[in-house]
């Protein structure tokens, strides 16, 4: 089993800084990638959301990732993740292997899916003139996969399609999801798995043993010869465990208005707000915890984050972490990340 992780990543969701527009917030998703890549973490992912353009501004990730990959020389960029419910699974293809060309070696593509506003969701619809009733997720990942990889039989149409390629890369496929369905589809098609325990953390042991029990290699190279994932944590870090906590309330109260489905509100800005809301300081994240009741985001010092990552990675067998903020403050966030790094740097 593997004990203290031996990769950490970023996941960025672009929010938009208080009185500032989208161009403020890519400025702090750059700073922040190219701190990542000076601390050593191994990839920085940029995620796909849409309806929230008043607090988030990553709604187009195969956009932002160009620019970030111009701004950046050695850490891998990718998307985390594309709604592959929304497009075509040859442009997917054709868009990251126009990306591979431009930044041979460093691209992620991490595939997944998710529904929002209907109105948002038809906008998106590839064909608004029918309803697609069959599940058809796993189809339109190995097509992405067979137009990166050439995995068509020579008598299928698509057989004749080429792309746009870089001399000799192609671009890493990840399967992101939070169930054990999602595992499950990443470990027949033989491709790399990403856990987004930030969204349903209960699951998180079950779905890599069913990802490990389902893994096949693809049959046409598109994915690793054994099972590769990644664990997706909410994750505050600070310089005390009190600190994190209190850092922690902007996660606590937006998720708070979620469940609650309150999204008319203009975003939490700070910490007090946040506070004000939960009617006092979240408790500091416990130091154990167990398979099925792992806490939806994490917070502490970088010896008790250190120590939860151990626990998170002892108990599924992954060895990376992928670390997803949601900090009123862009300095705070560029300190937690500083932090993580420092502690599971020296966690060996």
């Amino acid at each position: 089993m593997v004990g203290s992780p031996t990769e950490l990543s970023i996941v960025d969701l672009a929010p938009i800084p208080e009185g500032g527009t989208a161009t403020e917030a890519f400025d702090h998703t750059t700073e922040r990638a190219q701190q990542a890549e000076t601390l050593g973490y191994s990839r920085f992912w940029v995620a796909e959301h849409h309806d929230f353009t008043d607090r988030l501004a990553s709604t187009t990730p195969e956009v932002l990732i160009a620019h970030l990959a111009a701004k950046t020389s050695d850490i891998r960029i990718g998307s985390g993740t594309v709604l592959l419910n929304h497009y075509s699974p040859y442009k997917v293809a054709e868009t990251f292997s126009v990306l591979d060309a431009l930044a041979p070696d460093r691209i992620d593509l991490g595939l997944g899916r998710a529904t929002g506003n209907p109105v948002s969701d038809h906008a998106l619809r590839e064909d608004r003139s029918e309803q697609r009733y069959r599940d058809d997720h796993a189809d339109k990942i190995e097509e992405v996969a067979s137009h990166l990889y050439e995995g068509f039989e020579d008598d299928h149409p698509f057989s004749q399609l080429s792309l746009a390629r870089s001399r000799g890369s192609v671009p890493d496929i990840w399967v992101l999801g939070s169930s054990p369905s999602s595992a499950a589809i990443a470990g027949e098609l033989g491709l790399r798995y990403c856990f987004a325990a930030f969204i349903r953390p209960e699951p998180a042991v079950r779905a890599f043993e069913t990802y490990r029990e389902r893994f096949q290699p693809s049959s046409f190279g598109a994915g690793p010869t054994e099972p590769r994932g990644a664990i997706a944590v909410n994750t505050t870090c600070a310089e005390t465990d009190e600190e994190a906590a209190r850092l922690r309330a902007t996660t606590e109260a937006s998720r708070r208005r979620l469940e609650r489905g309150i999204t008319d509100r203009p975003p939490i800005r700070s910490v007090d707000e946040a506070i004000d809301e939960l009617g006092g300081v979240p408790d500091p994240t416990p130091t154990a915890i167990e398979p099925g009741s792992w806490p939806r985001a994490i917070s502490g010092s970088p010896d008790t984050v250190r120590e939860l990552f151990d626990q998170m990675t002892t108990q599924t067998g992954i060895g990376e972490v992928v670390v997803m903020s949601q900090l009123a403050d862009h300095d705070d966030v560029l300190r937690s990340d500083e932090l993580l790094a420092e502690a599971v740097d020296g966690s060996g």
